[in-house]
């Protein structure tokens, strides 16, 4: 069995920017995105290289948390479109109307709740697959137990592939984002330190604090050592900061156990509700294969 945990945000944004043709609900509202992500999700579930039987989908809504009270950087609304931020309470209803469990989160972020949904199910199934490119989940993959799925390049990332890609362990990918930055996160990372140079460290220590203050301590493979070693000992406090800016919380209040996230089909009712709200989408309901019974 496996349980599928979708990044809803990415998803939605995605979306806005697909080439799909623009539409609005019957009352004037852009809709664009939120019909895109119902087609994703329907197209999910048709899926049969995924065999979708379990599943959820994690929203930010807001975008701000608890992060922003850590660092005034970090990712807002701010520079969001408008015709996206107002879709995502009408995003969450449209997922709610297929029949999928819907985690909005307001204090942490859409990848908490999957970080916390795939340390929580991975001891109960045979795989966990988080669907993000997002680097942040890379931190919860665990050998081809719990991978990551690229829906766009159409790839799966277990710890193999993400070592390969990254040269870092799941654990080492906090520290390596707080070296690096997350320009999509708000954080910039230390001056000097790219992919290469934190990989080359993280490889041998594993984490920040670990990293010898001596630049004559580090692989060879550095190039500049003295400079980013003088650049790590002044502002390591800042990129341990980043680093718990890029740990994703695992303790989020979930309320669902695996059996409530089994898909029982798509619930004609809501279903057919929805589509009237969103309006001129006969489409959509000619995705649905299977509705739910009674």
């Amino acid at each position: 069995m496996r349980v599928h945990l979708v990044d809803g945000t990415f998803e939605l944004f995605r979306a806005h920017f697909s080439k799909r043709p623009d539409h609005h609900s019957h009352d004037g509202r852009d809709a664009k995105a939120t019909l895109g992500v119902a087609h994703s999700l329907l197209a999910l579930l048709q899926d049969p290289g995924e065999a979708v039987t379990h599943l959820a989908v994690a929203f930010d809504n807001p975008i701000r948390s608890f992060r922003n009270d850590l660092y005034a950087g970090y990712k807002s609304e701010d520079g969001v479109l408008p015709a996206l931020l107002a879709q995502f309470d009408f995003v969450e209803r449209a997922t709610e109307a297929l029949g999928i469990v819907v985690w909005s989160m307001d204090r942490w972020e859409a990848d908490d709740a999957l970080a916390t949904a795939a340390l929580r199910f991975a001891r109960e199934v045979d795989q966990v697959r988080i669907l993000t490119p997002d680097k942040d989940l890379g931190q919860s993959i665990v050998g081809q137990r719990v991978v990551q799925v690229d829906r766009i390049r159409r790839r799966v990332i277990d710890e193999a592939a993400l070592v390969a890609q990254r040269g870092v362990a799941p654990e080492s990918i906090p520290d390596w984002l707080a070296l690096v930055g997350d320009s999509a996160d708000g954080y910039p990372g230390l001056p000097g330190f790219g992919e290469k140079t934190a990989s080359a460290l993280l490889g041998v220590y594993a984490h920040i604090e670990a990293i010898p203050d001596r630049a004559s301590q580090w692989p060879s493979s550095v190039r500049g050592g003295e400079r980013l070693a003088a650049t790590l000992a002044a502002r390591r406090d800042e990129a341990l900061l980043y680093r718990t800016l890029a740990t994703l919380v695992r303790d989020v209040p979930l309320a669902e156990d695996l059996a409530a996230l089994q898909w029982q089909g798509v619930p004609r009712p809501a279903f057919e509700a929805f589509c009237s709200e969103l309006g001129g989408e006969e489409g959509l309901r000619g995705r649905v294969h299977r509705y739910a019974e009674g």
